[in-house]
């Protein structure tokens, strides 16, 4: 197929602000994971399928299927649409302790 480019789990985007191995940013309206430590606007790879766990809201449950969010002014997940992007759903039951800040996520599009 001549006009394949490449299989997409992956992708190159140019870092939005500085983030580490495995922390999630947004890049426009794409959510990534990215695999390395990137200073701001340096290019690297960002995973955009899977699942990963990424830090959450404390406080908050997580029930499996959930939709979760991406809240880009504090970088972290949440379950509240308002003022968020739909990044995946939740793949693991999360506590609702103030210390229950991590939580699985299988990124990509929700019905």
């Amino acid at each position: 197929m001549k006009n394949f480019v490449q299989m997409g789990a992956m992708l190159a985007l140019a870092a939005p602000y500085a983030v580490t191995s495995g922390q999630g940013a947004l890049v426009g309206s794409l959510f990534g994971v990215a695999s390395v430590d990137l200073a701001d606007g340096a290019t690297g790879e960002f995973g955009i399928e899977g699942v990963f766990d990424l830090t959450k809201v404390g406080s908050q449950a997580w029930t499996v299927g959930a939709k979760i969010y991406w809240d880009n002014t504090n970088r972290r997940c949440t379950t509240v649409s308002t003022d968020n992007t739909l990044i995946g759903v939740a793949v693991a039951v999360v506590a609702s302790g103030a210390g229950d800040t991590i939580g699985r996520v299988r990124l990509g599009i929700v019905a």
